[in-house]
């Protein structure tokens, strides 16, 4: 297979999406100028019936690396999963049967190959990590653990936070890590891709490759898609776009999100070009345009991805028709709001007379932005919001 060592593509590789490399920048910068074909693989645990945009932005960054002519693998947890990563979690995460894992996973190749080739003369490679991993011995769990301290492990911010807390940590969320790192030293990978919230794991992994096979692994931490406030895209949030959504849902999720996150939405998740003259075009269009008409590029140009051109322009039509025409008066009364939280934004348009009724309304989903119902106390509005209380309540914000 001839590897693709264009300087101009191989920059953008390391540079969009990218928050961190280890060891360094130049050490993969090295690799990827050498010719040589290197293997790399993105993991995912399968917590969820289907894939969300926030896989995407990883799924985006493998394709990078296998239109270059590397291997790239799509590592399913199929054990990991059963443990359940701790990262990010306040309390124990649930683990799940070895049924709940494969009836969620079902879904998974089939959408990732949106933007993965899984046929042809470089094809993706689907794992799964219970594979290697069911058939460890007790004596292999404990050579693994003989690698790691108790201490390394407490760096871990979640689990500092929750001994504070006085909330308990489990034994067994000190070894998904090692499950995680493993899986590295299983596949004799050159690299790994994930999530920036994923490095602590994917450390273990280099650390594990280094002690065992005295093999040097690069890890690649893609940025996550958050609000200008750091919140990140999520399920609590209520907009979390799905794989599995209609091409008219997408469209409407991406619509929910805040301003905030229009730069970082056409950086991460989008395959519109990307640089640095480009960012700075979107800026100066944020500062002189009413910025829902860049959300509304952004919505086409995600939606498009995964439904097509036309796909993306009937769901266009949709919102235009159905959302943002639907019931809404053609005078509204304005607001300067944008930033507030939803809470703030009734209570000072006067929807609602204090922040008790507003949180009664909301928790009664009384409460409607672009007729989306709104389940989170902490959301943040948006210019060009139209908020609906009830039935015959509008105000829209500037």
């Amino acid at each position: 297979m001839k590897i693709d060592t264009d300087k101009q593509k191989i920059i953008n590789l390391l540079e969009r999406r990218v928050e961190n490399i280890y060891p360094n920048l130049k050490f993969l910068e090295d690799r990827l100028n050498s010719g040589e074909q290197l293997t790399l693989y993105l993991g995912i645990d399968p917590t969820g019936p289907t894939l969300h945009l926030g896989h995407m932005i990883q799924v985006l960054k493998l394709a990078e690396f296998q239109e270059l002519g590397h291997k790239v693998i799509l590592l399913i947890g199929s054990f990991t999963a059963m443990i359940g990563d701790p990262t990010d979690k306040a309390a124990v995460r649930q683990p799940l049967t070895r049924e709940q894992v494969v009836e969620n996973c079902k879904k998974y190749q089939e959408q990732a190959s949106v933007i993965l080739k899984f046929e042809g003369d470089n094809p993706a490679e689907l794992k799964f990590n219970n594979e290697w991993l069911d058939k460890m011995s007790f004596q292999d769990v404990v050579e693994l653990a003989s690698h790691f301290t108790v201490q390394q492990m407490m760096e871990r911010d979640m689990f500092e936070k929750r001994i504070k807390e006085g909330k308990p940590v489990g034994l067994h969320e000190f070894l998904y890590p090692l499950m995680q790192g493993y899986d590295t030293v299983a596949m004799d990978v050159d690299g790994e891709i994930g999530g920036n919230d994923q490095t602590f794991n994917m450390l273990t992994g280099r650390t594990l490759m280094k002690a065992m096979k005295n093999k040097e692994k690069f890890v690649l931490t893609n940025k996550l898609l958050v609000d200008s406030t750091g919140k990140k895209m999520g399920k609590t949030e209520g907009n979390m776009a799905r794989l599995d959504d209609t091409a008219e849902d997408k469209y409407g999720s991406v619509m929910s999100w805040t301003d905030g996150m229009i730069l970082n939405g056409f950086e991460l998740c989008t395959q519109e070009p990307w640089n640095e003259e480009v960012e700075n075009k979107l800026k100066e269009r944020m500062e002189k345009e009413n910025p829902r008409d860049l959300k509304m590029e952004l919505a086409f140009a995600i939606t498009k991805i995964y439904h097509g051109e036309e796909g993306a322009q009937k769901a266009q039509e949709h919102f235009v028709n159905t959302i943002q025409k639907k019931d809404i008066p053609e005078e509204i009364e304005e607001f300067d709001l944008a930033g507030k939280t939803i809470i703030e934004a009734l209570v000072e348009s006067q929807l609602v007379s204090s922040n008790s009724e507003a949180r009664r309304l909301i928790t009664q989903k009384g409460v409607k932005i672009n007729d989306v119902a709104v389940d989170d106390l902490e959301m943040k509005v948006s210019s060009g919001d139209i908020i609906k209380k009830g039935k015959r309540f509008f105000v829209k914000i500037k």
